[in-house]
C-alpha cells in the first residue's frame, strides 16, 4: 500500500507550496493529496477566499510540470481524483468544497468518546458508546451500524454549496457549547 500524504490547500497560508509538497512525497516514497479547505467547525475563521479549488492547483502545477492527465480510478469510492505528470508522477485532489461527492461517499468517522458521524458536517451522531458499554452483541452493534449507515441522508458538503453567503459551517460560540462540531475533534 503506498503511503499518501493528505494536506489541506489554505490561499495565503500554503498555496505557494504545491510542487513543494509533490517533491517531497516523491522523496518519501509517498503520493500527495491536496485537499481543498473545508468549512466544517469555525475555530480556523475559514472564508470562500481562502479555497483554491481543483482548478487553480491544476493550473498551477501544469504551469510548473506540463501536461498533467487523469488517472483512472483504482477505487471508484475513492474521494481523491488522481493526476499523472508528465514524468510519471501522480497526485491526488480531493475537492470537497467546489465538486463534493456526497452521493458516493463511503466515510464515516467514530470520534474518542464512540460518536459515529456519518458525515463530516453532521450535527450529530450515532451513539455507539452506550451500546458497547451495556453488554450489546457484536451482532447488535452490526445491526446499529447496517440500520445507521442504510439511513443515512447527509449530504452536507452538497448543501453548502447552495449556501449565498457561505461561512464556517458554526460559528465560536455554537463550537464551545459543542466542541465535537470541530472538525479535527472528529478525526477529519
Amino acid at each position: 500500500m503506498r503511503i499518501k500524504l493528505n494536506t489541506v490547500v489554505i490561499r495565503g497560508v500554503n498555496d505557494d507550496e504545491l510542487a513543494d509538497l509533490i517533491e517531497f512525497a516523491r522523496g518519501q516514497s509517498a503520493e500527495v493529496r491536496f485537499i481543498e479547505y473545508m468549512d466544517v467547525g469555525g475555530a480556523t475563521g475559514w472564508s470562500a477566499e481562502q479555497v483554491v479549488s481543483q482548478r487553480e492547483m491544476l493550473e498551477r502545477l501544469t504551469g510548473r510540470y506540463g501536461a498533467i492527465v487523469p488517472v483512472a480510478a483504482d477505487d471508484p469510492s475513492a474521494p481523491a481524483e488522481r493526476f499523472r505528470l508528465p514524468d510519471g508522477g501522480t497526485f491526488g485532489i480531493i475537492a470537497s468544497t467546489t465538486a463534493p461527492f456526497c452521493r458516493s461517499c463511503d466515510r464515516s468517522r467514530l470520534t474518542a468518546d464512540g460518536t459515529w458521524f456519518l458525515c463530516l458536517y453532521a450535527e450529530r451522531g450515532i451513539d455507539l458508546r452506550q451500546p458497547l458499554r451495556s453488554g450489546a452483541s457484536d451482532d447488535e452493534i452490526r445491526a446499529i451500524i447496517s440500520q445507521g449507515w442504510t439511513a443515512r441522508s447527509d449530504r452536507g458538503a452538497e448543501e453548502r454549496l447552495s449556501v449565498a453567503q457561505r461561512g464556517a459551517l458554526y460559528k465560536i460560540d455554537a463550537l464551545r457549547a459543542d466542541p465535537r462540531r470541530e472538525m479535527h475533534t472528529r478525526g477529519g
